[in-house]
């Protein structure tokens, strides 16, 4: 029983590190955070609107296309690279999945390119 704790303390140890180094992260951003904001702190970034306005106002729904869109190509991305490494493996059907899965994404962009996702105004 006691060799079986003692192949275990590595990742106990580990775990104990990674809380304490967690709290220290913690406290010193509460330490370091600014506590009044410029206005070019508060300004609208990302969503296009300001940050502290009515959270049930209206905004453009292109930035809910741009946001499935990325999701759509990181999901691309995250089946790519595993089948690239074991591409010799997967044989020809693994081939030609692969082709058809590209093909519906393919397809997939240009129709919003058609529609004009990809248009900002």
């Amino acid at each position: 029983m006691d060799a079986l704790l003692r192949e275990y303390l590595p990742v106990l140890i580990f775990l104990g590190l990674a809380i304490i180094i967690g709290l220290v992260f913690l406290m010193a951003a509460m330490v370091v955070a600014v506590r009044n904001p410029d206005a070019e702190k508060i300004s609208a970034y990302e969503c296009g609107f300001n940050a502290f306005d009515d959270a049930r106002m209206k905004f453009d729904v292109r930035f809910y296309l741009v946001s499935i869109l990325f999701i759509i190509f990181d999901l691309e991305m995250s089946f790519l690279f595993p089948w690239a490494v074991a591409f010799k493996d997967v044989g020809l059907l693994g081939f030609w999945s692969m082709l058809a899965f590209l093909a519906v994404l393919t397809i997939g962009f240009a129709y919003e390119w058609r529609k004009g996702a990809m248009e900002w105004e």
